[in-house]
């Protein structure tokens, strides 16, 4: 990979993460707009703006690390687990999956199993079938590492949002990263591949 493709690529992955961040925030965080409009605040409405833009590029840019330690990761796991490691990353996919309803269900005294069940079922299910594009768009292989990755390594990117508590904060943060997560590993191959074909 050149370093122009690098920088193309971190510049519009940042540019998705910014601009689906301050998208949903017109959703979750409605209020947050009503308060400025109401009466009508243009230097609070650009720093509403500016401050879900800003937090959208954060949340590319914990994406984006969280996608390079994978690449790390899963040479290292190649090297050192071989034939085993396939089967190594769907436990974590599983045990990830497992910590993502039971842990977090445990922590909210008093709350119902179902949202949390459904957080997991849907991050499964988009996880599932961003594998399966890749998988189709290069080899069976890369099923695998790609799930893990779409399971695994958005979740552990997500870890701040969800300690901090708030569904709003929960939600505003992965989607930005999921779509993060889904453009940089269905670009990658599509990079590197150009660059074996020139």
């Amino acid at each position: 990979m050149t370093s122009r493709k690098w920088v193309r690529m971190f510049l519009t992955t940042l540019l998705i993460g910014g601009v689906l961040t301050l998208l949903t925030s017109f959703i979750l965080k409605s209020e947050s707009y009503t308060r400025v409009l109401q009466p009508f605040q243009l230097f609070e409405l650009v720093g509403v703006l500016l401050f879900f833009l800003g937090f959208g590029l954060i949340f590319s840019v914990i994406s984006q690390m969280g996608f390079f330690a994978y690449l790390t990761v899963n040479q290292f796991g190649l090297g050192v687990f071989r034939r085993m490691w396939p089967s190594i990353q769907l436990f974590l996919v599983a045990f990830t999956l497992f910590d993502l309803v039971y842990f977090r269900y445990r922590a909210a005294e008093g709350a119902a199993v179902w949202p949390f069940l459904w957080t997991a079922i849907g991050l499964l299910a988009i996880s599932l079938a961003v594998a399966r594009v890749k998988s189709k768009e290069t080899n069976s292989k890369a099923f695998v590492p790609a799930l893990f990755f779409m399971v695994v390594v958005t979740t552990v990117e997500w870890v701040p949002a969800l300690r901090a508590g708030g569904s709003d904060y929960v939600w505003l943060m992965i989607i930005p990263l999921i779509a993060c997560n889904a453009y940089q590993l269905l670009l990658l191959h599509r990079i590197t591949s150009s660059n074996k074909s020139a």
